[in-house]
């Protein structure tokens, strides 16, 4: 399982006690910027982490003013292939790449790319604002979702089936969900669906803000993003797994994998084994895995990553 439940012993450092308090682990220490940095880079890849892409970017040039950054977010699939055409610097994704991407750019380079995890994030099942629903289980998302219900759910079509009332019970659902491009189409089919295939009516949306936007217009629909495109204007549910047991989408949940569908979100970057990354780029990881660059996770609304971790990506990326 590509899942996080191992971050449960981390779970005694976390004091966020309401859903979407957020905290940030106080041995982060701010970024210190260096001399002589400048260039251009690309970053080609998720649409889950395009925002804070962005924001990374842009403090990042702030801070080094010859520095030029270009973002591009079409979906995870597309950062394999741009890293291994050079045509990009980093290759964001919030799946971990496929064994033939990653064969792929070994051919090519004789080593594999260096895979760095950033944040965390829950993939968060929205619905209306206005909607009664406060947990869904993984079994019930496969019936809503999937054709195939390989968990054994029964077809759910109606809001009735899910024990809503009154004006509720005789509506379809109408459902929204990424493209085939998307790391989170791909994760929540495998999470949520056994890998199963999705119904012919999920509306498939080229962005996460386009699901929730989907959601927040139609009072009957649902659909699953990142818990950082959250708006007030949908609700994100709680959703049960093997123990049945709600849980809400929040930083606790992820850190001790209570959540049943929380995820790291990564940058992939091409890294020679044998060198050591050249300040352009080095600079950039030493800023994302820093306290300012961590504030900017949460400010996009994602998980801060357990420092533990960022301490691990720093040594793999031999930036210490």
């Amino acid at each position: 399982m590509k899942r996080i439940a191992f971050l449960g012993a981390l779970a005694v450092c976390l004091t966020a006690t309401s859903a979407f308090a957020i905290d940030i682990d106080s041995r982060y220490q701010p970024y210190q910027p260096v001399s002589g940095v400048s260039g251009s880079l690309k970053s080609v890849g998720s649409d889950t982490l395009n925002n804070v892409m962005a924001l990374w970017a842009e403090a990042y040039k702030a801070k080094y003013p010859s520095v030029q950054i270009e973002i591009e977010g079409k979906g995870s699939s597309t950062a394999p292939p741009a890293l291994i055409a050079g045509t990009s610097q980093f290759g964001p994704m919030s799946r971990p790449m496929k064994a033939a991407e990653s064969d792929s750019f070994e051919s090519k380079y004789g080593y594999k790319p260096t895979q760095v995890r950033v944040a965390v994030d829950t993939l968060a099942v929205y619905v209306n604002k206005d909607n009664p629903l406060t947990c869904l289980s993984l079994t019930q998302l496969d019936g809503i979702f999937s054709r195939s219900r390989l968990s054994g759910s029964p077809e759910i079509a109606t809001w009735g089936q899910l024990g809503l009332t009154g004006e509720w019970a005789s509506k379809p659902i109408s459902l929204f969900g990424r493209n085939s491009a998307s790391g989170t189409y791909g994760y929540f089919k495998e999470v949520a669906m056994v890998n199963g295939d999705y119904k012919d009516t999920v509306k498939e949306q080229p962005g996460s803000s386009a699901v929730v936007q989907g959601v927040a217009a139609d009072k009957f629909a649902m659909g699953y993003s990142g818990i950082g495109y959250k708006t007030a204007d949908v609700k994100a549910v709680s959703v049960s797994g093997r123990d049945g047991q709600c849980q809400e989408p929040n930083q606790k949940n992820a850190y001790t994998g209570a959540y049943p569908i929380t995820r790291f979100l990564y940058v992939y970057v091409n890294k020679n084994p044998s060198m050591g990354l050249e300040p352009l780029r080095g600079e950039f990881f030493r800023y994302v895995l820093s306290l300012d660059g961590q504030k900017d996770v949460m400010k996009d609304g994602y998980f801060p990553l357990p420092y533990v971790f960022s301490q691990q990506e720093i040594a793999k990326l031999g930036l210490k």
